[in-house]
């Protein structure tokens, strides 16, 4: 899919709405009763960015960010100031925040996941430099790497059988724009208002 491993900058975003979304199908029989079922796995998340935005000089940059990204065709990061790291957004990442599998002595790749309840979010575009790993609670520095553009994290050596690898991260959520057009009003000289810009999650 095409995606740029780039980010939305932070400050085209404040004050940006958004959250998680699921698809449930509803079926109302005869009886009164319901039937309900989701061809969803996992829920989708949808944003609208820019209204707050006043300044011409930031609705010039998101307005090149838009067209480098070519409107709806190209995917790119965002960061979700509710929903970023692997621990809750005001603590600490810590090594140990999410739980990857236990290892069985051949393994050495494991997928960087967040849990939600009982879901497990798959994270494919960690923030890099800021993974960090251990091994049975113990924190190691090094001897594995991260590739930032799909979340997965290799071992050089695989864990052993029974080891319970562990991570905390920061990371990004992939979206693209879902509009091919920008709607800018000139209020005064040196100020503008953006109708808001929804973005929608993609999967990659």
């Amino acid at each position: 899919m095409a995606f740029h491993e780039v980010r939305l900058p932070a400050r085209l975003s404040f004050g940006s709405t958004g959250g998680v979304e699921r698809r449930t199908e509803v079926v109302t029989l005869a009886s009164g009763f319901e039937r309900r079922s989701s061809p969803w796995a996992h829920g989708r998340r949808r944003y609208l960015i820019g209204a707050g935005l006043r300044s011409l000089d930031d609705m010039a940059e998101l307005t090149a960010f838009f067209e480098a990204r070519r409107g709806r065709l190209y995917g790119f990061r965002f960061r979700d100031f509710t929903d970023f790291k692997s621990c809750a957004p005001g603590a600490a990442i810590t090594a140990t925040d999410q739980s990857l599998g236990t290892g069985n002595g051949s393994r050495k790749i494991f997928q960087l996941v967040k849990a939600s309840g009982d879901m497990e979010r798959t994270i494919i575009k960690p923030v890099a430099g800021s993974v960090r790993a251990a091994l049975a609670g113990a924190e190691v520095a090094d001897g594995w790497d991260v590739n930032p553009a799909t979340g997965a994290l290799t071992f050089a050596t695989a864990p052993g059988s029974g080891v319970a690898v562990t991570a905390g991260f920061a990371f990004d959520t992939p979206v693209r724009f879902d509009t091919d057009r920008l709607e800018i009003t000139l209020e005064t000289f040196g100020a503008g208002r953006l109708a808001a810009v929804p973005l929608i999650e993609v999967r990659v």
